[in-house]
């Protein structure tokens, strides 16, 4: 029902239709009335609708980046990507929920693949498929979700870069490594965690959220992970590596955040004339170099990963170093020159 009240500077008219308020100023108490009856006919008929006619998409994401995402741990990153996402010309952000189609969303996915790698738009699909099946299950919003209807694009092939040791070396003598004495500036201790990581496989958001009171006498305790919570075993190296750090940060081992981390590394690789390969790059290393050493059930567990298969996607040794294996005993392996320790 409506309500007209007249203030210092006109009329406010207010409806409220079963939940649904709304109100308005006029100048005179005739166009207030007029709004009114017009818009209480208009709350009726949407109350009167069905939920998936009464939203819009960007009004799912808006719902759904307050409620759901706050609980999650990438929060901050999905809720920049969501933004962006609405930003894109092809994608249906005014739609109603009702009336979403796979159509609209194959021809959103066939933009997006004209700008950015396959990979990013599976990624953008697994986010939205979130978005949606939060406002089909628990808002009743959608019967369907229409992205289920809607082919991928097909997954980029899984990287096979190991960083050598000469690319290794030029690394660590951009970063300024010093073998030995304490770490004194920031680049040095990228360079500690870029040779922890070829030595553990940890990942970089790993190793730049580790704190001191994680850190064992043999292996590093990882509660927070990609995955699930796992403990780290550390080599020799990687244990006198780690000590390099005491002092640097009270509380996390590195002092460095993951952002820095990348965009360092990055400026380093750069600076060394180096390029194909990321701090990523470094967890393939690191499980072909301790491939040669470990079972693949204890590989997995070190690297935190439900399916052996996995290992066979880190695991790229050259055809070489598998000859050589087969070469150097008739019985069994040796351990490889140079590996960790």
């Amino acid at each position: 029902m409506a309500s007209i009240q007249k203030t210092a500077k006109g009329y406010r008219a207010q409806v409220f239709v079963r939940g649904q308020r709304d109100s308005a100023m006029f100048r005179t108490r005739r166009e207030a009335e007029a709004w009114a009856a017009v818009r209480e006919v208009e709350l009726r008929a949407m109350v009167a609708a069905p939920l998936s006619d009464r939203h819009t998409l960007a009004q799912a994401i808006e719902r759904y980046v307050e409620e759901v995402l706050p609980s999650k741990r990438g929060a901050r990153r999905e809720g920049i990507a969501l933004q962006a996402m609405q930003r894109q010309p092809s994608f249906p952000t005014g739609e109603k929920m009702g009336s979403l189609t796979p159509a609209m969303f194959a021809a959103w996915r066939d933009a997006r693949l004209g700008q950015v790698a396959a990979g990013t738009v599976i990624r953008e699909f697994g986010l939205l498929s979130s978005v949606l099946e939060v406002a089909r299950r628990e808002w009743g919003w959608l019967a369907s979700n229409p992205l289920r209807e809607v082919r991928k694009p097909r997954a980029p092939d899984h990287r096979e870069v190991v960083i050598t040791r000469q690319q290794v070396r030029m690394m660590l003598e951009s970063m300024g490594y010093r073998p030995r004495g304490p770490v004194r500036s920031v680049s040095q201790a990228v360079a500690v965690c870029f040779l922890v990581a070829l030595r553990s496989g940890m990942r970089a958001g790993e190793l730049c959220g580790l704190t001191w009171d994680r850190v064992a006498e043999d292996h590093c305790e990882l509660p927070v992970t990609k995955t699930t919570p796992r403990d780290v075993p550390l080599t020799s190296k990687a244990v006198r590596l780690v000590e390099k750090m005491r002092g640097f940060d009270p509380d996390l081992v590195f002092g460095i955040k993951a952002a820095s981390l990348d965009a360092l590394f990055r400026k380093h690789r750069n600076r060394a004339g180096l390029e194909g390969f990321t701090f990523h790059d470094s967890r393939h290393t690191a499980a072909t170099w301790l491939a040669r050493r470990l079972d693949v059930l204890d590989l997995c567990r070190m690297f935190g990963w439900a399916n052996p298969k996995q290992a066979l996607a880190y695991y790229n040794p050259s055809a070489s170093s598998i000859a050589a294996l087969l070469n150097a005993t008739p019985h069994g392996r040796t351990p490889a020159r140079g590996r960790p320790r």
